[in-house]
């Protein structure tokens, strides 16, 4: 999210209006700066104190928490900063008083007091912003106001320890909110409501949607896309997924994406193919729904299609060319795969001549191609199996579903030859696969040894 958002802001204040509008002639908005100097922080303060404190009760509390949004909203970027600031420093914890109530605790041996002055002491470890910021959460708009607000709180955070904190606290916040029990799982098709449809373009994160055409083509019969929503947010996808109803495992997206392909029989489908997961809402980052987004749809798709036996991903793999760079001079490679290799790795690829390089049609000799084709498939198998943090493989979407259970089925040359499959993925895709039985070992595994499954073919690949 840029630091221009007015427009996103403009939205929130609107819907805060609907339900909460303000009585004050002088709005706490109209009598602040854009910028929030200095001589403005004492009126802020006041709104926040008296929010906090539940003067007036809680019509009158979250009336003035709409107020301070609608404040927040109309802030420059600066303002905005500052504004957080205020709220990370001055709303927190009050370790003295922390101290204080812990030897209270400490000293006393009734049970009874024991549980009063527990009851004190967790009081007391709860930041004061956090009963602000809970207001929120009834007023219309306020839940995806505080998303949009944690968006840009976390590009500040990452060089202010004291917003960390408040983003922390955030964090926990939205993560009981959005909590997966209270999301609802809707298919979005060709009649869903126009406005869910342009976020779907919007929000689109692997392979670009390019036209409503294009759009038309990824819900058709043979189509289907998934999202979670909350009801507090029904018109916001918190994330979505795209699937493919089709014979077989699918190695390459152009042709799963062409728009002119014949539609195919979903009751005749065996394979649903996972070609696109796409996180929507940025302030949510940290909040897990993929997993449980795939078990949902699975268990969606096997009710309705029982024919379907397979289930598997069309993946990027998109930190492949990133290693291929660090690892370029330790590599012994033929000449004609150093060549892709220095495209692949320089700053500006040029597209148009690397996807003749990798795709099946190109120019080069038979043995250059085929030496250019397995170098960089045992180079990527490689990659996904012993590139790792510790235990982590390296490639984040490798490291999601192998989180989620799935088995590395293989690995597909000249798959994505759009620009950005050439600058992150080399052109290659990878079909991790969903095989029932196997999941939660393959999880448990996993996350405890950092054992990866995979085909025999794919680790032979490797060697």
């Amino acid at each position: 999210m840029s630091d221009t958002h007015e427009p996103l802001w403009d939205r929130t204040l609107r819907r805060i209006r609907e339900i909460w509008p303000l009585g004050d002639p002088l709005a706490l908005k109209d009598a602040i700066g854009a910028d929030l100097p200095e001589n403005d922080l004492p009126r802020i303060r006041a709104k926040i104190d008296a929010c906090i404190a539940g003067k007036g009760g809680d019509v009158s509390a979250r009336s003035r928490a709409a107020e301070i949004g609608e404040a927040y909203s109309v802030l420059s970027p600066a303002g905005r900063k500052r504004f957080l600031e205020l709220l990370a420093k001055d709303y927190d914890v009050d370790n003295e008083a922390v101290e204080t109530a812990f030897s209270a605790w400490r000293d006393v041996t009734e049970l009874a007091e024991r549980q009063k002055a527990t009851s004190s002491l967790r009081d007391l470890l709860e930041p004061p912003r956090t009963k602000l910021l809970r207001q929120f959460n009834d007023l219309q708009g306020g839940v995806k106001f505080l998303v949009d607000l944690r968006a840009e709180l976390m590009r500040w955070a990452r060089k202010n320890p004291e917003l960390q904190a408040l983003d922390r606290d955030v964090y926990r916040l939205l993560a009981s909110w959005f909590d997966v029990g209270f999301l609802d799982l809707h298919q979005i098709t060709w009649h869903t409501p126009a406005a869910v449809l342009e976020k779907l373009i919007k929000y689109e994160a692997v392979h670009e949607i390019t036209s409503w055409e294009d759009l038309r083509n990824r819900v058709e019969d043979d189509r289907c896309c998934y999202a979670f929503f909350h009801p507090l947010m029904p018109e916001e996808p918190l994330i979505f997924v795209e699937v493919a109803l089709v014979n077989g495992i699918s190695t390459n997206i152009q042709e799963l994406l062409d728009e002119k392909a014949p539609q195919g029989d979903p009751e005749k489908a065996d394979t649903a193919i996972f070609y696109s997961i796409s996180n929507c809402q940025e302030g949510l980052a940290g909040v897990s729904f993929g997993n449980f987004l795939i078990k949902r749809v699975v268990a969606d798709l096997v009710a309705k299609l029982p024919n379907l036996k397979t289930f598997s991903t069309l993946s990027p793999i998109p930190g492949f060319a990133a290693w291929l760079k660090e690892q370029e001079e330790s590599l012994e490679l033929s000449e004609t795969a150093a060549q892709a290799v220095a495209q692949l790795t320089a700053r500006k690829v040029d597209s148009d001549s690397l996807a003749n390089l990798l795709g099946e049609d190109n120019s080069l000799e038979e043995e250059k191609a085929k030496d250019l084709r397995q170098t960089l498939l045992r180079l990527c198998a490689r990659y996904l199996l012993e590139a790792k943090r510790q235990k982590q493989v390296l490639d984040r979407v490798a490291h999601f579903h192998l989180t989620n259970g799935a088995k590395i089925k293989q690995i597909n040359w000249a798959a994505d030859l759009s620009r950005k499959g050439l600058e992150q993925s080399a052109g290659m895709m990878v079909n991790y696969l969903y095989d029932l039985p196997s999941i939660e070992k393959n999880h448990e595994e996993y996350r405890s040894q950092g054992e990866i499954s995979a085909s025999a073919a794919v680790k032979k690949l490797a060697k």
